[in-house]
């Protein structure tokens, strides 16, 4: 009697912490919370044009005044879940495609993090948080780096007058760590 007790706890406790360990496990990939500590910063120069555009129409232009990018819209960026700050810019390159440019953005870490172009206002505080993915939004790709300033290529059939604002989304969470409302040039 003695010894079927002993089993039945022994089994009792190993189930308990193989749940438990599982559990930790778990824990452990969804929130990744190192990441919190981990900063990576990339710092990208402007693109003159994007590689992956078509080529430009032949233009008449004189070798003194040639094609600059053009920032048609920007915006400081607020802090949401987490603290942020830079400056996002909606800007058309020499070639006529568009990028949004984070510039010396600082934002914490996160799990799986997304550069979005929304058509959603830019509230401050927490009722800012989730209102990016109830309207329309462009995935322009994972966050390159919390730090730095960076670019992000619209794709081609992409109209960005459609779009007001630039979040930098948690895609696990559902959640804005930081966004800016981008105000025509």
């Amino acid at each position: 009697m003695r010894r079927e007790r002993k089993a039945v706890t022994r089994s009792l406790v190993i189930g308990v912490l193989v749940v438990a360990v599982t559990a930790v496990g778990f824990g452990l990939y969804w929130f990744q919370p190192w990441k919190l500590w981990q900063d990576e910063t990339v710092e990208e120069a402007l693109p003159e044009t994007v590689a992956t555009s078509a080529p430009p129409a032949a233009e008449a232009r004189t070798p003194s005044s040639p094609a600059r990018p053009r920032t048609l819209a920007s915006g400081e960026l607020i802090s949401h879940e987490h603290a942020t700050s830079g400056r996002a810019k909606l800007v058309q390159l020499a070639d006529g495609s568009h990028v949004v440019r984070l510039e010396n953005l600082d934002t914490s870490n996160g799990p799986d993090l997304r550069v979005w172009l929304t058509d959603a206002p830019v509230k401050e505080g927490k009722s800012g948080w989730h209102v990016f993915d109830d309207g329309e939004y462009v995935s322009l790709g994972k966050l390159k780096g919390n730090k730095g300033s960076q670019n992000y290529v619209l794709p081609d059939d992409v109209d960005p007058a459609r779009y007001t604002s630039v979040s930098i989304w948690c895609d696990r969470f559902d959640v804005s760590f930081g966004a800016a409302e981008l105000a025509r040039a």
